[in-house]
């Protein structure tokens, strides 16, 4: 009972402060004069990320790279499957082909990066600096290529993912009280959130990638669920699903850069023999779907929704 409260507590905390952290990070960048454009996708890419990035690091000190590489997996999976899949049964989704090509195209070749990368000897401290280098090379030629075309599709979906926050603080003490308090949380949330998962795991006699892969991808992919319920509802479809591919491009490329960066970590197990290529095979039936009309329809949605289920009833009867 003590783990369900503290896994709670921590799901709780991680979403309010990954909430405080953006926004006071978006007022702050208002204050300072910095575009939607840049504010959109870097800000919202990194906010959305915090906590799989604060839960992994925190784990990768733990020495449980079993949670770290889970999350990460897990998380891309459950967005693209989970979240893409409720959002689309909400009102259905389209996306611009250019930035399904820039953004989704990106998206898969950061997965095949990783899966280069981790499959030799796990990842290294250098596999992280190559990581975190390719995502800064990608942020660099994305901003530089909208800001010279505003009017560009994919342009206007990242100031559009900027201007889906509403209501920021308007003075500096709150704005600082957004940051700092929410970076607070995170790092409360994430402790607590790691006690209630990893015991929970040990109660039931479940492996931490099962753990990571499950519980704890899906509780730090709830900044990601937030924004693309809100932008369904309000017919934002290009932010929900720009919002998704941006934010699996980051968990590949910055959490797990970071995260190797602080702590190596090893790769096996069945992260190695299923999940990675789980991993790859959603990427390509997400892209497939959206290449083939540009949208994701409700019956698009509910089979996203159905692999997912699939995917999660075996895995706990599969464990090993």
């Amino acid at each position: 009972m003590t783990n369900v409260l503290w896994l709670l507590l921590g799901v709780g905390l991680l979403t309010v402060g990954g909430e405080g952290v953006v926004r006071g990070a978006l007022a702050a960048a208002r204050r300072l004069g910095v575009s939607p454009l840049l504010a959109g996708l870097v800000i919202v890419g990194f906010g959305t990320s915090a906590p799989e990035l604060v839960v992994s690091v925190k784990a990768a000190f733990d020495q449980q790279p079993d949670i770290v590489l889970g999350n990460v997996v897990g998380s891309n999976i459950a967005n693209m499957l989970l979240i893409l899949g409720v959002s689309a049964l909400i009102m259905p989704l389209t996306i611009h082909i250019k930035s399904l090509r820039r953004d989704g195209l990106s998206m898969l070749a950061a997965t095949l990066l990783f899966m280069a990368l981790a499959n030799l000897y796990g990842l290294s401290r250098l596999d992280g600096f190559i990581l975190f280098g390719v995502l800064i090379a990608y942020l660099i030629w994305a901003y530089r290529s909208e800001r010279e075309h505003l009017d560009d599709p994919v342009a206007e979906l990242h100031q559009a993912e900027a201007n889906e926050y509403e209501n920021l603080p308007l003075s500096v003490p709150l704005t600082l009280l957004f940051l700092i308090g929410g970076l607070a949380l995170l790092l409360l949330g994430a402790d607590r959130f790691l006690v209630g998962a990893v015991g929970l795991g040990q109660m039931f006699g479940v492996p931490e990638a099962i753990i990571g892969l499950t519980v704890v991808a899906v509780g730090t992919s709830l900044p990601e669920l937030a924004v693309s319920i809100i932008a369904a509802i309000r017919r934002h479809a290009d932010v929900a699903i720009g919002n998704v591919l941006g934010s699996n491009i980051f968990n590949l490329l910055s959490i797990l850069g970071v995260a190797s960066i602080l702590q190596p970590l090893p790769f096996g197990g069945r992260l190695l023999a299923v999940d990675q290529w789980a991993l790859l095979g959603v990427s390509i039936l997400l892209l497939l779907f959206l290449f083939f009309g540009l949208s994701l329809s409700r019956l698009k949605g509910a089979v996203l929704l159905l692999v997912y289920l699939v995917y999660v009833v075996t895995m706990f009867f599969t464990q090993g």
